[in-house]
């Protein structure tokens, strides 16, 4: 018997249209990169939840299809990143999708664990027949040399640089994230941790989903208390602000969602508490 685990698939269907979360791993993160908040009160959270002390970061992309349309929401982190990640296109060969099926890439924003997987290492496109999706303030941040010079070493060439690699050979190929970008499918503007931070709300046969890209990183810590920020955070005030609106907005309307670094497949509720908020991750469900 195999001691690998099973795939990281999980499907659900959000009226007509089909969700499919797919797990390209995950990053085990320092302390470090919390802000905010202390080491030791950090740790006793996580340890409170039965969770992996530093924090243990969930990686995830989420596949849409709508008839023969086939979007992908975030591309994953490539092969660059080490070997805890990177699994999203094995995970898409098991699910029988080509990377030249998929028409539209929906991106939440660049940084290297969303968009690495839009190009190989040789800078060629992976999505060949796919336009992509993504806000023009994100393009452009990463495409300002005064930014650049702005940011330290490591941050140039692992934010600004990567992103205009990833992002070349689309660049004929880019749709504003705006309106509706896919059937059943609206842009929704959740700027902060980057310039043009984007989610995705599906809605289709009475029923709402939002995938709210990085609108938390370690939602263990974060979610109970929002004003924990990252270190990676373009804007970390505008960031806090934007969480907590969103919280509000789908704890009052009861909108089922699904993020980037919640905990595998990622399709929860937020529900307000005291002076925080609860995450309610949903039930298994064993048909789509």
């Amino acid at each position: 018997m195999s001691n690998d685990q099973v795939s990281g698939l999980y499907r659900r269907r959000i009226g007509e249209v089909l969700v499919t979360a797919i797990s390209d791993g995950y990053i085990d993160a320092p302390y470090s990169v919390l802000q905010n908040i202390s080491e030791e009160k950090a740790e006793n959270i996580l340890r409170e939840d039965f969770r992996p002390t530093p924090p243990r970061i969930s990686v995830n992309c989420y596949l849409i299809q709508y008839g023969d349309r086939i979007a992908i929401v975030d591309t994953g982190s490539g092969k660059t990143m080490g070997p805890t990640l990177g699994k999203m296109p094995g995970l898409l060969d098991e699910l029988g999708v080509k990377t030249e099926n998929i028409d539209t890439v929906l991106l939440t924003h660049m940084h290297p664990d969303h968009s690495n997987g839009l190009s190989t290492s040789e800078g060629k496109d992976v999505f060949t027949n796919a336009e992509v999706v993504i806000a023009e303030r994100d393009v452009a941040h990463w495409h300002d040399d005064t930014a650049m010079a702005k940011a330290n070493a490591s941050q140039r060439v692992r934010y600004f640089q990567g992103a205009r690699f990833q992002i070349a050979p689309y660049m004929n190929r880019l749709k504003t994230a705006s309106g509706e970008v896919f059937p059943h499918v609206t842009a929704v503007d959740l700027s902060g941790h980057t310039p043009g931070h984007t989610g995705f709300l599906i809605e289709s046969g009475g029923i709402s989903l939002l995938i709210w890209g990085d609108i938390c990183h370690v939602p263990d810590i974060q979610i109970r208390v929002p004003k924990v920020t990252m270190a990676f955070d373009t804007d970390p005030e505008a960031a806090i602000a934007t969480r907590l609106k969103t919280f509000d907005m789908v704890s009052q309307d009861k909108i089922l969602v699904a993020g980037m670094h919640l905990h595998f497949p990622g399709f929860s509720f937020v529900v307000k508490e005291n002076d925080g908020y609860r995450l309610i991750p949903e039930g298994w469900a064993f048909n789509a």
